[in-house]
């Protein structure tokens, strides 16, 4: 899959294509019934077919403060897309220029002039241009005027409910990992690379791989049972917690994992965390020996959880 940053980066061999745009965030069921509707046309058509997303992600351009957790990172959603057998993805800079294009702007430079778009899909909330200007009509009627063909994807239902990133983003929220991991279709993992920390874990008998999550909030907090990944031959099972880690007045998210009866050094790794289950939300105590003994209690139920499922 190729990755093209920026329209400017974008030349002449790369006009035309079959084309959808959106966030996918999370790369869920939803998004996936999308893009293979996109990759079965563009195949009839002779086409690559090519996604289109943004950096930032308009919501966190506009309202920062108040822009929804993002399920995954960039280099998450991109591996996906590749797996899937996207032929291309542009990640385009949302910044004032972009925002202020109008609906008329958006499909004649970046469609037409850029793109060279023949066929563009889009959901059934789709809106475009500044001041959300354009919608799936007008950019019907675009299509007709300028000779490209429009489609739209319609809500993809599971369990009576609409599938999205906002409800996967729930469902994390309210420590409901079944159904989120129902929603992707895949289990909610999250990746990073293990940092040294402040070894407090370690004083205290339970140590931590660390885990900066660089990103202003996440969409899970609490206590989980979790197995990591890119440590060893097999997924390694443990707790984790995700948080600010009220107890020692902390004041960015954090994902700590304590691995059960492992040994060796891991600093520097990029490790995969897979959530299975959520134990408790987390909380502060009044003491670092409250915590330890919560911990214990944690780490108790978690090999608990592993004994029962057979994992």
């Amino acid at each position: 899959m190729e990755l093209i940053r920026g329209l400017h980066n974008l030349r002449p061999h790369h006009r035309g294509c079959a084309l959808t745009i959106g966030n996918f965030d999370g790369v869920h069921r939803g998004h996936r019934a999308m893009l293979a509707r996109l990759k079965e046309r563009a195949g009839a058509l002779g086409l690559p077919a090519v996604v289109m997303l943004f950096e930032p992600q308009p919501s966190e351009y506009f309202v920062p403060e108040r822009a929804p957790a993002r399920l995954m990172r960039l280099r998450e959603k991109l591996e996906i897309l590749a797996q899937l057998g996207l032929d291309r993805v542009v990640c385009v800079r949302f910044d004032a220029q972009f925002a202020a294009l109008s609906a008329e702007d958006f499909v004649q430079r970046v469609l037409l002039d850029t793109l060279g778009a023949r066929y563009v899909l889009v959901g059934d909330d789709f809106r475009y241009g500044a001041r959300r200007g354009g919608d799936f009509d007008t950019l019907t009627s675009a299509g007709r005027e300028h000779g490209f063909e429009v489609a739209r994807m319609g809500s993809f239902l599971l369990e009576g409910e609409r599938v999205s990133s906002t409800a996967v983003r729930e469902a994390l929220m309210r420590g409901d990992i079944g159904k989120a991991a129902r929603f992707l279709g895949a289990p909610y993992y999250v990746c990073g690379r293990v940092a040294h920390g402040d070894k407090r874990g370690r004083s205290i008998g339970f140590p931590t791989a660390n885990i900066h999550l660089h990103r202003r909030n996440v969409p899970l907090d609490g206590v989980f049972v979790v197995e990591m990944r890119g440590v060893a031959e097999h997924p390694w099972p443990g707790v984790a917690n995700v948080g600010v880690r009220p107890t020692v007045d902390g004041t960015r998210a954090l994902l700590e994992v304590h691995l059960f009866d492992f040994a060796g050094d891991i600093y520097g790794r990029h490790v995969e965390i897979e959530f299975l289950h959520k134990l408790r939300p987390e909380q502060r105590f009044d003491s670092l020996e409250a915590l330890k003994q919560q911990i214990a209690l944690d780490a108790r139920a978690a090999r608990a959880y592993f004994a029962a499922s057979g994992r």
